[in-house]
């Protein structure tokens, strides 16, 4: 088990890495300009539903849980260009060996195939570098992109969690999938997730 950080993860055009001091002006515009499109899926504080975090403490958050080996906070990059996040948190060790994946979109790059790529990538970090047994995903049944994304994955569907997370004013129900590394064949590159991916959805996902 080999816990690096900072890390960047690439494939092609797309890479994951930590945020950047230089990032916040982009970052804070890039979220302004998708609040509405995020808030019905976006998880808050109960007792501070509308309250976020200023960049550099969220920035510096990520940094120290990262450097802890508690989380695997990523910019989500396009050409150059923020696009949105993926993180993979609380990350558990011993016995249980699991994350669970979270992650957002810019509105103008949805459905172009990144969320899948970006989350493969993460998964085939953890699997192949990391020795990580399970990763879970929890998605509010009325997120028809991010269902898609768990199905072109092959996370299997685990149940109903009611109430599971405070979102957009109320606790929602979360639909949990789950994959384990038994169920990924890797190939020499530690690419298991992505190449099946690719081999899936070839078009739509661009050979690095």
């Amino acid at each position: 088990m080999v816990h690096v950080w900072p890390l960047t993860l690439r494939d092609g055009e797309l890479v994951l890495r930590p945020l950047r001091r230089r990032d916040r002006g982009a970052f804070e515009r890039l979220r302004e300009r998708n609040r509405d499109w995020l808030r019905p899926w976006d998880a808050a504080d109960p007792d501070r539903p509308r309250s976020t975090l200023p960049f550099p403490v969220l920035r510096r958050w990520n940094e120290q849980q990262a450097r802890r080996g508690a989380y695997l906070p990523f910019a989500l990059e396009v050409d150059g260009r923020l696009a949105g996040q993926i993180t993979a948190g609380p990350l558990q060790y011993g016995a249980l060996r699991t994350a669970v994946l979270g992650y957002w979109i810019d509105r103008e790059q949805a459905g172009a195939g990144l969320v899948p790529r970006a989350a493969a990538l993460v998964i085939d970090h953890l699997f192949a570098e990391m020795g990580m047994h399970r990763v879970e995903v929890t998605v509010r049944p009325e997120n028809a992109p991010s269902l898609r994304v768990v199905e072109k994955l092959h996370l299997r569907p685990e149940g109903l969690r009611r109430g599971a997370i405070f979102v957009d004013g109320a606790w929602r129900d979360h639909l949990v999938f789950a994959l384990t590394a038994e169920e990924v064949v890797t190939d020499a590159e530690g690419r298991g997730v992505l190449a099946r991916l690719r081999t899936e959805f070839g078009a739509d996902t661009p050979a690095t």
